[in-house]
């Protein structure tokens, strides 16, 4: 399902398989067990499902989207979650979560609840860093991918911002297993 979302906004399926494999290191260095980094594993390439529901001119849209346009690309969170969210397997229940809060920030200012801190499931948390590490070493229908120099410097100015310090922490402990799994799984 996290593939189709990708495909829909001309993304690759090696960006959800990145995000999954990320995840699940990040959520075992963070110390959940291995049932639980699993299925974190399972759920997290689900994290844009909402996307389906957002029109083409907008999420396929080369150039910067308006306020109005990014109104509407939000949504996609509240989508996922509505769609996933009364499955009773425990994979879609997480999916749900993370799809529904993986665009929240740590200090409050993300949405679409503006929660902030251990508020934010762990999940989503974990699955925001993968996601965002991913997206901007990615060429994108709007944005050329980052220099790593120029990503890591913003995972480290957004700590205790936009990310889970503990968890940018983990992620720059493990980033040599990261990086080899990036690096054999390009687009």
């Amino acid at each position: 399902m996290g593939e189709i979302a990708e495909t829909r906004s001309k993304e690759t399926g090696n960006h959800v398989k990145r995000v999954a494999h990320y995840s699940k290191i990040l959520a075992l260095k963070y110390g959940l067990d291995e049932e639980e980094a699993e299925m974190l594993k399972l759920a997290s390439p689900m994290h844009d499902i909402g996307k389906v529901g957002i029109p083409d001119n907008i999420l396929n849209k080369p150039e910067r989207l308006t306020d109005d346009e990014f109104e509407i690309m939000k949504t996609h969170a509240s989508l996922g979650y509505k769609m996933l969210k009364h499955s009773n397997k425990k994979i879609l229940q997480a999916a749900a979560i993370v799809s529904k809060e993986h665009h929240e920030k740590y200090n409050g200012n993300g949405y679409p609840m503006g929660l902030k801190e251990e508020d934010i499931h762990i999940y989503a948390r974990i699955t925001a860093i993968a996601d965002v590490f991913d997206a901007l070493g990615s060429d994108r229908v709007y944005k050329k991918k980052w220099d790593d120099k120029d990503i890591f410097q913003f995972l480290k100015e957004e700590r205790g911002e936009h990310f889970d310090p503990k968890l940018i922490d983990i992620f720059f402990e493990n980033l040599d297993e990261i990086l080899v799994f990036r690096d054999a799984h390009q687009d």
